[in-house]
């Protein structure tokens, strides 16, 4: 039955894990977290529940999460908790605030105990992450099975405002199958994507430090941020700053002008001369344009010239299971000319940020030079013009940010398995494109230093097209069909069913007692109307006492 809005408490976990599947590595040691299976207090108790009827043969799991974008402010900064002491500090660190933006995933889990997590489809506007722990975010939109779905369900997704982020128009599609006979064996088991009109954020950057705290600095540089039109948190004035980015993503770090969209599908496929399946989840992205510092003239456009997909097939056997990965190419252009590509030859570009100090108008050619920080060795003259940096000038910069552009390779991982059932499980994660702000260490030197010691070593992160799949399939593939219950020969009662149930206290004796009672007491009645009744003598007239007794 398709669900709207909020989702059942019972669905957090699922839901919850699969949204942070996004953001790492997938975590291929561990099975996809579902409801756990509750345990009898008393080992001779019988079990919960009997197994349906009938029972379907296959076995299928997989799950698969597209994000069009993650922000992460402070990464690896907060040491993750855990239940037992020492634990916590052997575990990667978290960020303190992780927030992704139109997020679509898929799940399979033939092994689950609930029937409603067998698939699980979700569209989602939002979601969030603070210091490793995530609430449900609300405006979601989901689909589960068992019972089975003939038809997605399709609207559109609210998300929620907040300072950060900026969602244009949001509209997901869910769907979850699942067959009470054939279990996975229905094609598709759940498929689930996100379409995002616009998206832009980070229009203020809260851990970059503020200029008075730069205690150490020399007093050229305090000179020359004294003269920047806006603080150090929004880039010296190049962002807007203020409670929420602008509609037209001018003033942020980051934006998507057009629309741009996520899927995330989990699928049995055929496996070549078998009449068995193997599991296969796919992760796709469409993007067109990125800007970076839209509005103003150091502005970047990035082209998305080749749209990355990844796609994971697991036959059950390690030899022929696999990871197909479309790694995206990205031109960076400024004004219509390309200034570099991204692509798996050249992943990484470092582009500075810098604070021009006083004595840089004084430079040849830089006499009508803007205050306003230098991006990538280009200075914006006062005319919007941009010149860049001669030797002379760039010894009145100083670089106290990097803003890294790459994109993350390919990383896969494996495992035979051998519970729940033997096979092999297989996994791989990808992002499009990460933006990080770097600090330099002219930035930590002008820090006091214990504040210097508490500076990151990447102040925010933007991730763009986040992707994670994973599959994981029985040893020779899955198997469709289904088995029935025998039925007891000529139609007797089931074996192991007692004749008479044990007296375990008195309430078994009560209520005999109470049954014989009533009879007893009918029977009295019974006999008592029976009987022929009496005929009443009359008492003989007894005559006064005379007032003079005779002798």
């Amino acid at each position: 039955m398709p669900t709207r809005g909020r989702l059942p408490r019972t669905l957090a976990l699922p839901i919850t894990a699969a949204v942070l599947a996004m953001s790492a590595a997938p975590a291929l040691a561990q099975q996809i977290p579902t409801t756990p299976v509750p345990q009898p207090t008393d080992p001779g108790q019988p079990p919960i529940s009997a197994a349906p009827d009938p029972q379907p043969l296959g076995h299928a799991v997989g799950d698969a999460g597209t994000a069009l974008g993650m922000l992460r402010l402070l990464p690896e900064a907060v040491e993750t908790s855990a239940i037992l002491p020492g634990i916590g500090e052997e575990l990667p660190k978290q960020s303190v605030f992780e927030g992704g933006m139109g997020l679509s995933s898929a799940q399979a889990n033939s092994e689950a105990y609930l029937a409603y997590e067998r698939a699980i489809a979700q569209s989602s506007p939002f979601g969030v992450s603070i210091a490793g722990h995530a609430p449900q975010a609300p405006g979601s939109l989901a689909q589960t099975a068992l019972p089975d779905n003939p038809e997605p369900v399709t609207g559109g997704l609210n998300a929620p405002k907040n300072p950060l982020l900026d969602l244009g128009l949001l509209n997901g599609s869910v769907h979850a199958r699942w067959s009470p006979t054939e279990g996975p064996c229905v094609g598709t088991i759940a498929d689930a994507s996100t379409s995002l009109a616009s998206l832009s954020l980070l229009n203020v950057i809260p851990s970059m430090p503020d200029a008075g705290q730069l205690t150490q600095a020399s007093d050229q540089l305090k000179e020359g941020l004294g003269q920047l039109p806006g603080p150090l948190a929004q880039l010296g004035g190049l962002l807007s700053g203020g409670e929420k980015p602008n509609d037209d993503g001018t003033g942020s770090v980051l934006s998507l002008p057009n629309t741009l969209s996520s899927r995330s599908t989990v699928r049995l496929v055929d496996l070549p001369d078998s009449d068995r399946k193997a599991v296969q989840s796919i992760s796709t992205l469409q993007v067109a344009d990125v800007n970076i510092l839209k509005g103003t003239p150091l502005g970047l456009t990035i082209k998305v010239v080749s749209q990355p997909t990844l796609t994971v097939t697991s036959t059950g056997s390690k030899d022929t299971s696999t990871v197909e990965y479309t790694a995206p190419v990205l031109a960076v252009e400024r004004n219509g000319q390309r200034l570099f590509t991204l692509d798996a030859a050249n992943p990484t570009k470092d582009v500075p940020i810098g604070i021009p100090l006083p004595g840089l108008e004084n430079v040849p050619g830089f006499d009508e030079v803007k205050k306003v920080p230098v991006i990538g060795g280009v200075a914006e003259m006062a005319d919007e013009a941009l010149k860049p940096l001669t030797e002379p000038a760039k010894g009145f910069v100083l670089d106290l940010g990097v803003l890294r552009l790459s994109i993350a390779g390919l990383d896969e991982r494996s495992m035979e398995m051998t519970e729940p059932f033997k096979g092999f499980q297989l996994g791989a994660s990808a992002r499009m494109l990460d933006l990080q702000i770097l600090p330099t260490k002219l930035l930590k030197d002008a820090l006091p230093p214990d504040a210097a010691k508490k500076l990151p070593s990447s102040l925010a992160q933007l991730s763009l097209g986040e992707q994670v799949a994973r599959a994981y399939a029985p040893e020779g593939g899955v198997q469709c069909g289904f088995v029935t219950q025998p039925a007891p020969p000529g139609g007797g009662e089931q074996p192991g069913v007692p004749d008479k149930l044990a007296q375990t206290s008195a309430a078994y004796s009560a209520v005999p007692m109470f049954w014989t009672g009533t009879a007893m007491l009918l029977v009295g009645v019974v006999l008592v109307a029976a009987l022929p009744a009496r005929r009443r003598v009359a008492p003989a007239e007894v005559g006064k006492p005379s007032p003079h007794p005779r002798d």
